[in-house]
C-alpha cells in the first residue's frame, strides 16, 4: 500500500487545522452558511437532510487493517456506530456533529486517511477494479495509475474549479470491474498489438445523472510516459469549453456530445502537442518509486487447488455455495481473492457497523496480508487469502451476519442512501432494495436465477447507477408521490450499455411484483446456461415489457 511521504503528512495536518479554524467560526457565527458552505465542501463535509454528513476517501478502494479500525473507532465515537460504503470506493458518515468533524479529520490523518476532493467540483476520488493486482485477466496493477494521477490531481492549481465534479477510474483487466465507460475519464491498460508495450486506452465522456451517457474512446493506446501530459490536455480543453452557465449540462460527457467525439479528440491533441510533455509528466524515479508501495506480498507456495479446502466443501454445502459465489480465482496458486457482501437480506446495502468493520481488520490482518478493498458495488474484499483458510473466516464472518453468498447476485443491490438521508434525493431507494431482497431472500431461488445487478437511485443524480444495472430503479417524486422508473438492459461492464425505460413509474410497492415478472420472463426463456443480460440482449425489451405492462395497468 501507498504509505504518506513527509509531505502527504504535514499537507493534510495543515488542511485539518486550516478547517479547524473554519469550523470554529462558523459555529461562533463569524461565516454564515453561505460562506461555510464551499470551505466544507472542499474538505467532504454536505448538509444533508437531518445532519452533516461526512464523505471520507479510499483512494483506489484500497484499506489496511489499522485503518478500517480508525473508521470503526470515529462510527462509534462520533457517528451512530456504523458507516456507508458508496458506490465510487468512499465511506460516508451520516450524522457527525459539525463541533467533531475536525476531531475526525484527525484521526484520520493518524491512519494516512482523508476527506480532501470527495465534494466540490474538483478531480474526486480516484476509483479502480478492486481485485487489482490479484485478478488473472489482469495486464498490470492500475493502483501505480491511480495514486500517480491522486498525487498531480491533488489541490492541481489549474483545475480546482472545474465546471462540475469530475470522475476518473483506471482497469487494468479485460474484464471491467471499475465501471471506466460511466466516468468522466476512464483508463484502460493493454498491450499494443505491434509492440506488445502496456498503454492506456483512453475513454472521455462518460457519465450517469440527468443524462447518461457511455465514454468515448479518444485514445487507443497512450504510451505510459505521456498520461499526465494527456490527462492535462484533456482538463485544459473541458476547463476552458466546458460550460459554466448550466450546472445540468456542465459536465465533460455535455461538451464531448455537443461538439463531437472527433472534434473534442482533435481539440486534445492539438493542446497535448503544444503542452511541454517532459515538464509535465511525471519523473520516470517517481513512478518507480510509486510502483514499489503496490509490489505483490511474499505468497507461499501452494498447490493450486487446496486439498483441505475441497474436503471441507465436499462436507457442507452452504460452505461451498459461498466460496462459489463470493471468491475468484488469483494470480498466486493456493489463493482466493474473497468479497464479503455487506447485503445481508434486509439490511442497507453497504452499511457496516463498527464491530462489522473491526471484524473486517481482524481478518484482512490475520489472513490477507493485512489489506482490504472496498468495492463500487458496497462491498468488502480480502484480497489475499489462502485458499485452505476460508472455512475459519466463513465462520467468524458467519458469527458477525456477514457471510451472505449472494455476490453479484439478485439480493446484492446498488443502492444510494435516497430519501432517508439524502438532501437531493425525491424517493426513498433503501426500502425498495430491502423489500426486493425480501422477495428474492431464498438461497435456492436466488441460485435458479443465477448472476443478475439491481441497482437503485433516489434521484436524477444517479449515485445508485441504475442506468447500467441489468435492472435499474428510479426513484422519483410525482406529484407529491414517490414513483419508480425501471429499466432494463445496462451493463457496467466492458460492454457498456444505457438501460431502456419499460413503461410508466410504479408505486413503492409494486416494485417488488414488476422485478419478479421480469425475471419469470428470463427464467423460462432463457437458452441454457444463458445469463439474464444475455437473454435481455438476445430477446429484446418486447417479452418483458409485456410482463411489465400486466403490473402497470394492475395498478393504473
Amino acid at each position: 500500500m501507498y504509505r504518506y511521504d513527509e509531505f502527504d503528512a504535514r499537507f493534510v495536518r495543515e488542511r485539518v487545522a486550516q478547517f479547524r479554524d473554519q469550523v470554529g467560526r462558523r459555529l461562533n457565527g463569524s461565516l454564515t452558511e453561505d460562506e461555510f458552505k464551499p470551505l466544507r465542501l472542499k474538505n467532504g463535509v454536505y448538509l444533508q437532510l437531518h445532519a452533516y454528513m461526512l464523505r471520507i476517501a479510499v483512494p483506489y478502494g484500497t484499506l489496511s487493517s489499522r485503518q478500517l479500525r480508525q473508521l470503526a473507532l470515529i462510527g462509534e465515537r462520533y457517528d451512530r456506530g456504523y458507516g456507508h460504503f458508496t458506490t465510487r470506493q468512499n465511506l460516508q458518515f451520516n450524522w457527525p456533529k459539525l463541533r467533531d468533524i475536525p476531531e475526525i479529520l484527525d484521526l484520520l490523518a493518524d491512519v494516512e486517511m482523508h476527506c480532501i476532493q470527495t465534494s466540490g467540483n474538483c478531480i474526486r476520488n480516484v476509483t479502480a477494479d478492486h481485485f487489482a493486482g490479484v485478478a488473472q485477466d489482469e495486464i498490470e496493477d492500475p493502483r501505480p495509475t491511480a495514486e500517480l494521477i491522486r498525487q498531480w490531481s491533488s489541490l492541481h492549481p489549474e483545475f480546482s474549479y472545474l465546471p462540475r465534479k469530475f470522475k476518473i477510474a483506471v482497469t487494468g483487466a479485460e474484464h471491467d470491474r471499475a465501471v471506466i465507460k460511466a466516468h468522466d475519464i476512464g483508463l484502460r491498460l493493454r498491450r499494443h498489438p505491434d509492440t506488445n508495450a502496456v498503454s492506456y486506452e483512453v475513454s472521455v465522456g462518460g457519465g450517469l445523472g440527468r443524462t447518461p451517457m457511455i465514454g468515448k474512446v479518444v485514445r487507443d493506446y497512450l504510451p505510459k510516459a505521456d498520461l499526465l501530459a494527456y490527462l492535462e490536455a484533456i482538463m485544459r480543453v473541458y476547463n476552458l469549453e466546458g460550460r459554466r452557465d448550466n450546472k445540468y449540462k456542465a459536465r465533460v460527457k455535455i461538451l464531448v456530445h455537443e461538439i463531437g467525439v472527433e472534434e473534442f479528440t482533435r481539440r486534445v491533441e492539438e493542446e497535448f502537442a503544444r503542452l511541454d510533455g517532459p515538464s509535465v509528466n511525471a519523473d520516470p524515479a517517481e513512478v518507480a518509486r510509486i510502483a514499489t508501495y503496490f509490489t505483490p506480498p511474499t505468497y507461499e507456495v501452494l498447490p493450486a487447488v487446496s486439498r483441505v479446502l475441497e474436503a471441507t466443501k465436499a462436507t457442507n454445502p452452504t460452505f461451498a455455495r459461498w466460496v462459489e459465489v463470493n471468491t475468484v480465482p488469483h494470480k498466486a496458486p493456493g489463493y482466493a481473492a474473497l468479497t464479503i457482501s455487506l447485503k445481508p437480506i434486509g439490511q442497507a446495502p453497504g452499511d457496516a457497523t463498527s464491530e462489522q468493520m473491526r471484524l473486517v481488520a481482524d481478518l484482512a490482518e490475520q489472513y490477507s496480508h493485512d489489506e482490504l478493498r472496498v468495492t463500487h458495488a458496497q462491498n468488502l474484499v480480502l484480497p489475499h487469502v489462502r485458499q485452505r483458510d476460508l472455512f475459519a473466516i466463513w465462520q467468524k464472518l458467519g458469527e458477525a451476519g456477514l457471510a451472505s453468498a449472494n455476490v453479484g447476485m439478485i439480493t446484492d443491490i446498488i443502492s444510494c442512501p435516497g430519501l432517508d438521508y439524502c438532501a437531493l434525493a425525491t424517493a426513498r431507494s433503501i426500502p425498495i432494495a430491502q423489500a426486493i431482497q425480501h422477495r428474492f431472500a431464498d438461497a435456492e431461488r436466488q441460485r435458479e436465477i443465477g448472476e443478475l445487478n439491481i441497482k437503485i437511485s433516489g434521484c436524477i443524480n444517479a449515485c445508485g447507477h441504475h442506468h447500467v444495472g441489468h435492472i435499474g430503479i428510479l426513484g422519483l417524486e410525482k406529484r407529491g408521490i414517490e414513483s419508480y422508473q425501471i429499466t432494463l438492459g445496462g451493463d457496467a461492464t466492458e460492454n457498456a450499455a444505457i438501460g431502456e425505460i419499460l413503461g410508466p413509474g410504479l408505486a413503492a410497492e409494486d416494485v417488488p411484483d414488476a422485478i419478479e415478472r421480469i425475471v419469470n420472463v428470463y427464467v423460462e426463456a432463457r437458452q441454457g446456461n444463458e445469463s439474464f443480460i444475455d437473454a435481455v440482449r438476445r430477446l429484446g425489451l418486447g417479452p418483458f415489457k409485456a410482463a411489465f405492462q400486466e403490473v402497470a395497468h394492475a395498478v393504473a
